[in-house]
């Protein structure tokens, strides 16, 4: 039987008012029915450039330039428009990235589900929301009747994402294209997602191409990965190879900048230097050879084939690496400085920052003119934290936990409606005047989206340079002479000072941020989602950027995000979220080797692995079901109606934190572990319920 799929020496170029993109150069690949093929790579590498290629959706001035692409032996080069239509989304489907921008907003759920089944099989409009729904109950949506009725805006994101899935697979296609299916989603939702195209994959034998820049997405779901770099494959091989036994050097880097939770901290993790090249000029030899360790005088001169002994794992290298074996320096950590000591002297025996109580309710209001509040959205609820000098808070827990609204409030851009926010023992939201001002200046934020954060109208200089007016620091001339200081520090060159946040890359504006926060020398900085959403070789160097001048400038942070291993690479101490409760706190190793709480262990199951044998020995996906309504959240434990240990104390009485050891707190009635002993709070822990015990819980 043909391939599913089949890609032969395609080439696509993209064509501007100035220059012409070589987007895609020279690619093959297969995929046969039922299997999953991987494609991983940076971004502009050319991924979502060849999945646009074989569906003929190229943006204006793209364009086929050469090689073949047949879809179950049918060539689709060159046919026309009203053939590929009959194509697209019935026999070949795709996957988009962005859900939000895909989905029509101005049309229900059922209408844009149900809308490729009445194109492409005839179906009326009650035939189609009938297969609408159908869909909709495959791909687990909660309350599928409901959501028929739904707009794109009233769905969170992993929702949105699964009505994508929906659409895509409306007509049973022979051929998936999965566009970053999971990019910036919670682990949790992200693991059910995958489960779910893993068990239709299966049920329906669809052929699969899972492009991504996650590693851990494609370690236990493919049977083959290709890699590509700059427009072309550099390196295909089974999975399992491919992460022992790689042989491109890009590959190799691209592996090792992952970090993952048995990372060791004290050491930097692996980075790329320098950027991808210029595809409106590439290079005439390898691609990859301005930014390799390992490139001579004839990577630059010649392109290598890709070529290899075995057929099944080939590679596009003239000096190829063996192996997973690269070894990092360990941290340079400077003493700290005579300010920071005197920082850290003058608390006067109180934290440098404590957090008590801290409450934030946000009204839900009805009516059109009298606005009246019926009910509240509970985003935090009693959360108790503290922070010293220099030491490193980690916040996680899947989206809506409160995370993001704690750190607001922090920094002052929230006040609580209860609680109290301290820094060196004062009360942030009792201060006036200059005493505010300067408590603004030691509490600064790095936003998760930098280009929303940034002015687009303001240059970098004028950016960085308004803290330092706005808090009377230094002349014009020192001002100036900090912030080129600081640019040098973050790594961007000093013509950088004229351009404007657009004409920079993600990874670059996160560099601009994160200067934004430290120009001012904080004692405390949030960083909220500081790299979710940039490449793994993007990640490891901001990681290792704020991991260098949090130690040089003697800061203390509060690093927010889902990713755990993340967190435990940055952080000193991790605290854990769920639904506006803070439910264990302690070290990153007390965290991941030994959890309290069922929700930590939940979460640490579902962190995709860059381990092929690990990822596919996982018995489930984590946790079950969909986060509760903060408005109104589940009586006494809010974590209970996802719980496998719950009983009917969980619904009944909430618990509180008790200690698991030095500095581990977690609060469970029935945790994995038993606490410390003379806690005094609650005495000895119930034995370990049985599974079925969740169901009465969940009543």
């Amino acid at each position: 039987m043909p391939p599913a799929l089949e890609v032969t020496d395609l080439s696509t170029h993209i064509k501007l008012s100035r220059a012409v993109v070589q987007a895609v150069g020279n690619v093959d690949l297969r995929i046969d029915e039922g299997e999953t093929l991987g494609l991983v790579g940076e971004s502009g590498c050319g991924k979502s450039m060849l999945g646009l290629s074989i569906l003929g959706l190229l943006p204006n001035g793209g364009r086929i330039v050469g090689g073949s692409i047949k879809a179950g032996g049918r060539e689709l080069v060159g046919l026309p428009e009203r053939e590929l239509r009959r194509i697209r989304g019935n026999e070949v489907a795709m996957i988009f990235q962005d859900s939000l921008s895909s989905l029509n907003p101005t049309k229900t759920i059922g209408e844009q589900v149900s809308e490729p089944v009445r194109l492409h099989r005839g179906a009326s409009r009650r035939e189609a929301l009938e297969r609408a729904l159908e869909v909709l109950e495959l791909v687990g949506l909660p309350q599928p009747r409901e959501r028929l009725r739904d707009y794109p805006h009233q769905l969170s994101g992993g929702l949105r994402q699964r009505v994508m899935i929906a659409i895509a697979l409306s007509c049973e296609p022979k051929v998936l294209i999965a566009d970053e299916p999971t990019t910036a989603l919670d682990v949790t939702i992200q693991a059910q997602i995958l489960s779910v195209l893993d068990g239709l994959r299966e049920r329906l034998g669809m052929a699969t191409l899972l492009v991504t820049h996650d590693m851990g997405v494609v370690a236990g779901r493919t049977s083959r990965i290709n890699v590509m770099y700059a427009g072309r494959l550099v390196e295909t091989a089974p999975t399992e190879r491919l992460f022992s036994a790689m042989r491109h050097p890009y590959t190799q880097a691209l592996l090792a900048s992952i970090p993952r939770l048995e990372s060791d901290n004290t050491r930097a993790l692996v980075s790329i230097p320098g950027i991808p090249p210029d595809l409106t000029k590439p290079p005439s030899g390898c691609r990859f050879a301005s930014r390799c360790p390992r490139a001579t005088r004839q990577c630059a001169e010649q392109e290598p084939p890709l070529s290899g002994d075995d057929p099944s794992h080939r590679f596009a290298c003239w000096h190829p690496v063996d192996g997973p074996e690269i070894r990092t320096p360990t941290i340079a950590v400077r003493e700290r400085s005579a300010a920071a000591l005197r920082a850290a002297s003058s608390t006067n025996g109180h934290h440098l920052l404590e957090v008590v109580d801290a409450v934030r309710e946000y009204p839900v209001t009805a009516g059109t003119l009298m606005r009246r509040r019926v009910n509240s959205v509970k985003a935090v609820s009693g959360v108790s934290i503290h922070l010293d000098v220099g030491e490193t808070l980690g916040l996680v827990g899947e989206s809506g936990c409160g995370k993001t609204t704690l750190g607001k409030m922090i920094v002052g851009v929230e006040k609580p409606d209860a609680g109290r926010i301290l820094l060196n023992g004062a009360e942030v939201f009792r201060l006036r005047g200059r005493s505010l001002r300067r408590v603004r200046r030691d509490l600064q934020m790095m936003f998760q989206d930098p280009y929303a954060s940034l002015d687009p109208r303001m240059r970098v200089q004028a950016i960085l340079r308004e803290p330092l007016v706005i808090q009377d620091v230094g002349s014009r001339r020192d001002q100036d002479r900090r912030v080129r200081g600081l640019l040098d520090e973050v790594g961007l060159p000093a013509n950088a000072l004229e351009r404007y946040p657009h004409e920079f890359s993600g990874g670059q504006r996160q560099r601009i941020a994160l200067a934004r926060a430290v120009i001012l020398e904080p004692k405390v900085m949030v960083a909220d989602e500081p790299v979710s959403a940039l490449d793994v070789s993007i990640r490891s160097q901001v990681l290792n950027l704020m991991k260098r001048l949090q130690a040089e400038h003697g800061m203390a942070s509060i690093v927010i995000s889902h990713d755990l291993a993340v967190v435990k690479y940055l952080s000193d101490r991790i605290g854990v979220m769920y639904l506006g409760k803070l439910v264990e706190i302690g070290t990153g190793d007390q965290i991941y080797r030994t959890p309290a709480h069922p929700y930590t262990e939940a979460l640490i199951r579902t962190i995709p692995l860059p381990d092929p044998v690990a990822e596919r020995s996982k018995s489930d996906v984590g946790i079950r079901g969909e986060l509760p309504s903060p408005v109104n959240p589940p009586s006494g434990c809010r974590f209970r109606t996802r719980c496998p240990r719950a009983q009917s104390r969980c619904s009944e009485e909430e618990p509180l934190l008790r200690p698991f050891g030095h500095g581990h707190m977690a609060a469970c009635h029935f945790p994995l572990q038993p606490p410390a002993e003379g806690n005094g709070a609650g005495g000895a822990v119930a034995a370990a319920p049985d599974v079925s015990g969740a169901a009465e819980a969940a009543t």
